[in-house]
């Protein structure tokens, strides 16, 4: 590996997960109560993972839903598991009780499904009035309409379960934070593997392949995107890594969105350079502005400034990159990407909402810097945590100073 930069985890301890597990369950069950929701129903296995630590087939199941789920109140926890998996979650306190699942799929039931369908709303509404009683309020996510129909046909009143979920979520204990840092720490140094490896000749397939695996390596959980491009797929941004060979003196745009250690998110972007001349004044320009963006948004970021207010004073995009601008300013980071999007200046009308910049909020602050039609273009992003008096940067792995005037 690269000695340029490579860091070392720090240490967490037992306890510090005991106590993180229990301050993310705390915290879900506050925004419950606070929004009235009697019970919530998760079937997302990232929002799962989050109340349980409970880890299975994340992608499999979220894709095939329900198939795995969670009930939640404001005392009970019990998570349906997939068929054949129901011992992985023994050891975990946060979970009261473990019922095996039932797959209200078409994949799974064929025509079948709106029987199906039935059965699993008859089976949920009798638990869930065991648990908390009738005609009571459960948020709800990622269902099957029918399923969301049939709770209310029981007589419960559905609302939206991503609300409590994602304000719960966006307030980050110190354990959280050690979290989230050790995965940062894994993805850079994968970053100095891939830096090693980037040379004229290679494929971007290649090239993402030995990040990935480095991810992997190091007990990251996945990729969420494949977003690394070079030479003109840099241009619009959003191209994925495929079988394009790296040219010389080309840009290599790349966007971690890596699902990392103790499943935290690691989101931050880096443009390198493929050699072996030095970048041409253009590709310095791009990055220098890509820059000067980045650095301008973290510096005014406070906590209790309001989304509005950032937005008024984010970074004035000029005009000739603003066609093909990234669709927003920062967002929030935890798990994976999640609440809040802040938006630039000229989308907050049609696009923004408002709230308040918290303590110990973590941020993704964003750019993408290239002319509609253009060459190339750059992608930078910084991965921060709001505190009460400074902003730290939490995404260490340094800017190209090749680029750099």
């Amino acid at each position: 590996m690269s000695s340029e930069f490579v860091s070392n985890k720090l240490d967490i301890t037992n306890n510090d997960i005991k106590k993180l597990r229990s301050y993310r369950l705390s915290s879900l069950r506050t925004q419950m109560e606070l929004n009235n929701i009697d019970a919530c129903i998760l079937s997302d296995a990232v929002n799962i993972r989050y109340a349980t630590d409970a880890r299975n087939m994340q992608i499999f199941t979220s894709r095939n839903s329900p198939s795995r789920y969670l009930i939640l109140t404001n005392n009970k926890s019990i998570l349906f598991e997939f068929k054949g998996c129901e011992h992985l979650s023994d050891h975990l306190s946060t979970i009261d009780e473990i019922r095996t699942s039932s797959t209200a799929s078409f994949v799974a039931s064929g025509h079948n499904i709106k029987i199906k369908e039935k059965e699993w709303v008859k089976d949920i509404s009798n638990t869930l009035i065991n648990l908390i009683g009738a005609k009571k309020t459960i948020g709800l996510e990622r269902m099957n309409a029918a399923i969301g129909i049939g709770l209310q046909e029981n007589g419960f009143k559905v609302v939206d379960a991503q609300l409590p979920i994602e304000l719960a979520r966006s307030i980050k204990s110190d354990e959280e934070i050690i979290c989230i840092k050790n995965s940062l720490i894994a993805t850079e140094n994968a970053i100095c593997e891939l830096k090693e490896s980037l040379m004229p000749g290679i494929s971007e397939n290649q090239l993402w392949s030995i990040f990935y695996k480095s991810i992997i390596e190091q007990d990251g959980d996945y990729c969420e995107t494949r977003l690394l491009s070079s030479g003109e797929k840099t241009n619009p941004w959003f191209q994925e890594t495929g079988k394009k060979i790296i040219n010389q003196n080309e840009l290599v745009a790349f966007d971690t969105d890596v699902v990392g250690c103790y499943g935290y998110y690691s989101d931050f972007s880096r443009t390198f350079h493929s050699g072996p001349d030095d970048p041409t004044k253009t590709q310095k320009e791009l990055y220098n502005i890509a820059k000067d963006q980045v650095e301008h948004n973290i510096n005014i970021i406070k906590e209790g400034m309001s989304f509005k207010e950032y937005s008024e004073k984010a970074w004035n995009i000029p005009d000739k990159y603003r066609a093909n601008r990234y669709y927003l300013s920062a967002h929030g980071c935890g798990m994976t990407g999640e609440y809040p999007y802040l938006y630039h200046k000229n989308d907050y009308q049609e696009s923004g909402y408002d709230g308040i910049i918290k303590n110990n909020m973590t941020l993704c602050v964003e750019s993408y810097i290239g002319e509609k039609d253009g060459k190339e273009g750059v992608k930078l992003e910084q991965q921060i945590l709001v505190k009460k008096n400074k902003i730290e940067i939490l995404s260490k792995f340094p800017f190209e100073k090749k680029f750099l005037n």
